[in-house]
This record gives C-alpha cells, structure tokens and sequence, in this order.
C-alpha cells in the first residue's frame, strides 16, 4: 500500500523534474490534457516530450541522489502501482502496442506526471498512440540497484507488467509479443 505521503513525493519529483525542460515542454505537457482527442491525435506534443524524458530522467537521478533505500523502495511502490492501474483494455486501445510497447505506454503517461495520468485515467482517449518512455518503467529500481546492489521489494504483490491488472482486462483478451 502506498501512502499519501509517498504518492505526493513522487508526483512533486517528477514536476521538479519537468520544471527544468523548459517552457516548450511545458505547453507540450499542458497541450495533451486540454486537447480534444477527436480535433488532435497529440503526436506532435508528444514528441516534444518524447525528446526531453532522457533529460527529465537525469534530473530525477539527481533529485533522488541522497535518498534512502526506503525511499528508492516507497517511490518505485508507487511507480509500480500507478502503472498497474492504466493497465487497462481502455488505455490500450489509445496505445497500442505488444505487452511491452503497452508498459512503455504507461510509462509516458505516467513521466508527465499527475496532471496527465489522472486525465487519461479519466478519459483514455487522452492517451497517444505509440508514445513511449521504456526507461521510466523500471526507473526507480534501476536506482536501488545501482546504490544499493540489489532490486526493491515493494511487498505490494502487484505487477507493472502488461495484463496484470485482471480488472482492467475485464475478460478481454491481453495484449502479446508482436
């Protein structure tokens, strides 16, 4: 279980983050949540923003330079736990993508933070087909290991993985390797 002490933490990192990629990525991020799916795929403002996560994620690694292996631990909890829940039929059908260009999915959607994770968690179509942030999936214990030799245990006994939230599949079918 994630507390709301943590889940603050984590979302206020990842604005610190953003804050440093300037003001582009800033109308790019804001773009996303306003646009109307139906009028803007969002492919545009995507890529702007595809193009700056290497250097929002060097930030992180700095931002998170001092912290604890309960720290590290707590945040990647809670990275988990947001990626499990858009682990859904819905989000992947704005997505697209195999089981791990759907995680890769999730793992945009998740970088830009809460503004937009809590919009298309909300309304799905929100989401860009095909735009991905693979190193912000495991980010956080990639962290521990490199500090601290080995991987967290969350102890939440869920998974980020694609088609691990049953709930979100709802009997349909998960998606595979293509």
């Amino acid at each position: 279980m994630i507390t709301v002490e943590e889940e603050t933490r984590f979302w206020a990192l990842l604005e610190e983050a953003w804050a440093e990629a300037g003001a582009e990525a800033a109308r790019a991020r804001r773009a996303l949540v306003r646009r109307d799916p139906e009028e803007d795929d969002g492919f545009d403002h995507a890529a702007v923003l595809e193009e700056q996560v290497e250097g929002v994620l060097d930030r992180l690694t700095a931002l998170c330079a001092d912290l604890t292996s309960e720290e590290l631990t707590a945040l990647d909890r809670v990275a988990e736990r947001k990626l499990h829940e858009i682990d859904r039929e819905d989000v992947h059908e704005h997505t697209d993508g195999s089981d791990d260009g759907f995680l890769y999915a999730r793992g945009f959607i998740v970088v830009l933070g809460r503004e937009y994770y809590e919009a298309v968690a909300r309304d799905p179509g929100l989401a860009v087909v095909d735009a991905e942030a693979e190193d912000f999936c495991y980010f956080f214990a990639h962290l521990h290991k490199e500090r601290f030799g080995d991987y967290p245990e969350t102890g939440s006994g869920i998974s980020r993985e694609s088609g691990a939230n049953r709930a979100g599949w709802a009997g349909a079918e998960v998606p595979s390797e293509v």
